[in-house]
């Protein structure tokens, strides 16, 4: 597989993970978290919106690969 492949592939894979992720965690405040007081919600959000990076890291690192000659 070439790289630009890889990257249209990674791009497209990286767009659903972060729409279904952002869905995921919509419903996770909306059925748990309504109510709660200010400062547990903030670190939700800090802790949820900072969570999505370690897989587009791994999506990017798979990406970046060179291409086999």
């Amino acid at each position: 597989m070439t790289q630009s492949t890889r990257k249209l592939i990674g791009v497209l894979l990286t767009l659903a993970v972060l729409v279904g992720y952002a869905l995921i965690i919509m419903v996770i405040y909306d059925t748990y978290l309504t109510g709660l007081p200010q400062p547990v919600l903030l670190l939700f959000f800090v802790v949820a919106g900072l969570a999505w990076c370690l897989p587009a890291m791994a999506i990017i690192r798979w990406m970046a690969k060179p291409d086999k000659t």
